[in-house]
C-alpha cells in the first residue's frame, strides 16, 4: 500500500535528483558513494510511493495516498523534477569548471611570482613565494587526483600530469634555497607547458584561465567604484590592468576592447575626481566582462 503524500513524494523525487547530482559532479570517494545510495533510495521510494520505514513506524498517508494526482499538479511537479535535472547537471559542469579554474589560478599566482623572482635572480622574495607555492600545489593536486570535475573527467593523463608538476616543485627546492636560480628558473618554466597541454586536451583555452585570474582583481575594482572610492580605484588600476594584459594576449577582439574601454573609463573618472559617475562606470565594466566570460569563460 503507498504511503506517501503527493509533497513528501515529490520532495524525495527533488532530493534524490540533486543527491545523485551531488555524487556525480561534486563529490568523491566515500562522500560520493554515500550520496549516490541515499540519491536512489530516495528515488526508489518516491517512485513508488511507498516508504518501509514509515511502514515499520506506522506513519501512513492513508486511503487518500492511493488516490490519482491532478492532471496539473502532475504537471507542475513533472517540471520542477526536469528543471532539477537539466538545470542543475547546467550549472554544476559550470561552477565545477570554474572552481577548478579559480583554485588553478590560486596556486598559479604563487608559481608565477616564484618563476618571475628566480628570473630576477631575488632569491629572498622568491623563496618567500615557493614556500606558499608548495602547500597550495598539495592542496591542488589532492583534491584533483581524487576527483575531477566533469571537464576533465575523460582525460587519463591528468593524474600522471599533476604527480608530474609535483616532481618539478620537489626537485628544484635547492636550487630556490641556496643554488643557482637562473637554473630554478629554467626548471620552473617546465611546469608551464604541463598545464597548457592539460587545458588544451580538456577543451580550456588559455583566454579561459586569463578571465577568471582578470575576475578576482576586476571585482576589488568594482567593489572600489560602488563605494565612489577615487583613490582606492586608482590604486588598484595597475593590477588589474595588468591581468587585462594577460586577457589581451589571448584575444583583442570588439568584446573584450570594450572591457579595456570600460576600464580606462573607471580610472578616467577617477582622475577627473568624478566619483559620483563610478557606480554606474563600474557596473559597465562589469557586464562587459560578463558577456565575455559567459560566451568564452
Amino acid at each position: 500500500m503507498k504511503n506517501l503524500h503527493s509533497i513528501d513524494q515529490l520532495l524525495r523525487l527533488l532530493a534524490g535528483i540533486l543527491l545523485l547530482e551531488a555524487a556525480f559532479f561534486w563529490l568523491a570517494g566515500t562522500a560520493q558513494g554515500l550520496a549516490y545510495g541515499a540519491g536512489a533510495i530516495l528515488l526508489a521510494t518516491g517512485a513508488m510511493r511507498f516508504c518501509p520505514v514509515y511502514r515499520l513506524l506506522g506513519i501512513g498517508a492513508g486511503p487518500s495516498a492511493s488516490q490519482p494526482r491532478g492532471g496539473v499538479a502532475l504537471a507542475l511537479g513533472l517540471v520542477l523534477l526536469l528543471a532539477a535535472l537539466a538545470g542543475g547537471s547546467y550549472a554544476s559542469v559550470f561552477f565545477s569548471r570554474k572552481v577548478f579554474l579559480e583554485e588553478f589560478n590560486g596556486m598559479n599566482n604563487f608559481y608565477k611570482q616564484t618563476l618571475f623572482l628566480t628570473g630576477k635572480g631575488q632569491r629572498e622574495s622568491a623563496n618567500a613565494n615557493y614556500d606558499k607555492l608548495l602547500p597550495a600545489y598539495l592542496l591542488f593536486k589532492e583534491k584533483y587526483t581524487q576527483y575531477q570535475p566533469y571537464t576533465l573527467r575523460g582525460d587519463a593523463q591528468l593524474v600522471a600530469d599533476l604527480g608530474r608538476v609535483d616532481t618539478i616543485l620537489k626537485d628544484v627546492n635547492g636550487l630556490v634555497r641556496n643554488g643557482d636560480l637562473h637554473q630554478a628558473h629554467l626548471d620552473l618554466e617546465k611546469v608551464r607547458p604541463v598545464f597548457q597541454d592539460v587545458f588544451k586536451r580538456n577543451g580550456f583555452s588559455m583566454l579561459s584561465v586569463a578571465l577568471v585570474d582578470f575576475h578576482d582583481t576586476m571585482e576589488l575594482m568594482l567593489d572600489a567604484g560602488n563605494a565612489k572610492d577615487a583613490q582606492k580605484v586608482i590604486g588598484l588600476f595597475p593590477q588589474v590592468n595588468d591581468k587585462l594584459l594577460a586577457v589581451e594576449a589571448e584575444a583583442n577582439d570588439p568584446d573584450i576592447q570594450a572591457i579595456r574601454k570600460n576600464l580606462d573609463a573607471m580610472l578616467a573618472l577617477s582622475k577627473d575626481n568624478a566619483a559620483d559617475k563610478l557606480p554606474a562606470q563600474a557596473e559597465a565594466l562589469k557586464s562587459s566582462f560578463v558577456k565575455v566570460y559567459l560566451q568564452r569563460g
